[in-house]
């Protein structure tokens, strides 16, 4: 079995449909964490703010966890983008008719890891 490695971050229930925010996830996987925040605080989307706060909760528990590490050594390993509960509200239109509207909710999973260094680097 493989051991698990990198630090990680949940935020759950929040407001933003999923398949508006992964297409952003999509641009900052498997990046080095300074570029991911800076696409990131760049972008117009909500669901970059969403990632963003995620990012830098998985950041914060790495360094935290682990003294020896400095931001330029982290990289975005995995950001998940799950679909969450849906709240049904109804949605009133002409000739006494209701539709039913969807407000979709998701949860964000972001591993930050540390980058592989090699004999060059040291």
């Amino acid at each position: 079995m493989e051991a698990k490695t990198g630090y990680r971050a949940v935020s759950k229930y929040l407001m933003g449909s999923p398949y508006k925010i992964r297409p952003v996830a999509d641009l900052v996987r498997r990046r080095p964490y300074s570029e991911a925040l800076s696409l990131l605080e760049n972008m117009p989307q909500k669901g970059a703010r969403l990632i963003r706060k995620t990012v830098k909760s998985a950041a914060s528990c790495a360094l935290a966890g682990n003294k020896q590490l400095d931001e330029d050594m982290l990289y975005v390993r995995e950001i998940f983008i799950d679909d969450g509960p849906r709240l049904k509200r109804v949605w009133f239109r002409g000739k006494a008719k209701a539709d039913t509207l969807l407000k979709r909710m998701c949860h964000i999973t972001v591993v930050v890891d540390e980058t592989v260094r090699t004999k060059a680097d040291k």
